[in-house]
């Protein structure tokens, strides 16, 4: 059964979080899907991954980098799945269309969007009762990440 995990966003944007849950999600070779709320995010995603730290690489691709079935991370505003991943996350007020086709769903919410953050609360009541694995992950005032029961 998937696990869907949310990660609410207080301190920083999800353009400075997602780059260090990239990293953990691709740990063990997993590919991963990014799905952003339009095609201009996920253009500007594209974008900011590359540069986002000099010192670090972060393979990915999006539709105008093609080669989708070679790319570690794919990011994209619709809900295809083109390099097989198992893990989807979604940004910017992105919904997941079929989180149980994913081992693992990740939704990023931001304090800056409260009605995004409503919404993952309703989504968070239809996800138990349909019986996924459903954990909630608060961003510290430093910027980590603590698991709330």
């Amino acid at each position: 059964m998937t696990e869907i995990r949310f990660y609410h966003l207080r301190t920083r944007t999800a353009d400075q979080a997602l780059p260090e849950i990239l990293v953990k999600a691709l740990e063990g070779g997993r590919r991963v899907v990014v799905k952003t709320a339009d095609d201009k995010a996920a253009a500007a995603l594209n974008d900011y991954l590359w540069v986002y730290n000099p010192d670090s690489f972060l393979p990915h691709g999006a539709g105008r980098d093609g080669r989708a079935a070679d790319q570690p991370v794919w990011i994209t505003a619709g809900n295809d799945n083109p390099n097989s991943a198992h893990v989807l996350i979604t940004t910017g007020g992105a919904v997941p269309e079929n989180p149980g086709g994913f081992d693992l769903c990740c939704e990023m919410l931001e304090d800056s969007n409260p009605e995004g953050v409503a919404a993952a609360r309703a989504r968070w009541k239809t996800y138990k009762e349909q019986g996924f694995t459903l954990t909630y992950w608060q961003q510290t005032d430093r910027g980590g990440w603590e698991k709330k029961e």
